[in-house]
Order: structure tokens, then sequence, then C-alpha cells
């Protein structure tokens, strides 16, 4: 089993080594400049490596992208295998990254946050207080409130 170091440095020699050749070694049109590699994971025994990839467009370009990558897997694994220079060269998958989806997700909820808090400072903006402006004791009422009573007690 390789150390974490190795399988690292792999991932990243496999994730430059997919990027440069769908630039500028692969014709396919499905992939042109719009398939971005985002990440790479490599397995502990150095076998097989998933490959993150985002397609900016529809469906219709991810759809077509997907299938462009499947059928270039195995020039790109020779491509991985002649400049990783290792004895057994990992097998590709292909996975479409979430992080924009979830990106996307998270702007449109931080966007109705926003809406939300203007809307209460709206309404609050001509409101007032149910009781007095401060309805909290300050410690000099109370003293003074302590020696009322007791003089009237006396």
């Amino acid at each position: 089993m390789a150390d974490n170091a190795r399988a690292k440095r792999l991932a990243d020699l496999i994730r430059e080594v997919v990027a440069q050749k769908l630039l500028r070694g692969i014709k396919d049109p499905r992939l042109g400049s719009h398939v971005t590699i985002t990440d790479t994971r490599v397995t502990g025994d150095l076998r097989e490596a998933t490959v993150f990839y985002t397609v900016y467009g529809d469906d219709e370009e991810r759809a077509a992208a997907a299938a462009g990558l499947e059928s270039a897997k195995g020039v790109l694994r020779s491509e991985v295998g002649r400049a990783a220079g290792v004895k057994f060269t990992p097998t590709l998958t292909f996975v479409a990254d979430a992080l924009p989806d979830t990106a996307k997700t998270i702007d449109d909820l931080l966007d109705k946050a926003r809406a939300s808090d203007a809307q209460v400072r709206e309404s609050a903006s001509g409101a007032k207080y149910a009781g007095e402006a401060d309805p909290y004791r300050k410690p000099g009422e109370d003293d003074d409130d302590a020696a009322d009573e007791d003089a009237a007690a006396e």
C-alpha cells in the first residue's frame, strides 16, 4: 500500500495531465473548453483514480461531455501512464462535480435570507416598544426603591 503523499502526488499529476490532454490533445467537439477538471482522488493502492469535472452549460452539454469523457478514457489513461511512470496505471472514473450546484443552492438560500431580513427590517421600522423604552431596572433604581420602602416602614 502506498503512502498518502504518493497518492496525493499521483492525483495532482493525473489532474494536470488530463486537463492538458483535454485542452490540447483530444479533438472531440463534445469536450471543448467548457470542461474543467476540478479534483482528482486516488485510492491508497494507486489502482483507481476518480476525476471530478464540471461543465458550464445546460444539461444537454453535460450529457455530451460525460459521453465524450467516457469515450476518451483509454487515451487519457495511456497519457497518464506515460507521464506517471508507475508500474500500474490507475483506471480513470469520471464523476460530475456537484460543487457548482451546491454553490448555487447556497446562493439562493442566502438571497432568500436577505429578502426575509429586509422584510423584517421594513416591518420593524415604524414599530414601537410594547412597554417603556427601557424595561430593565438599573442598579441605582433598586437602591432608591429599597430606601423608600425602609423609610415608609419606619
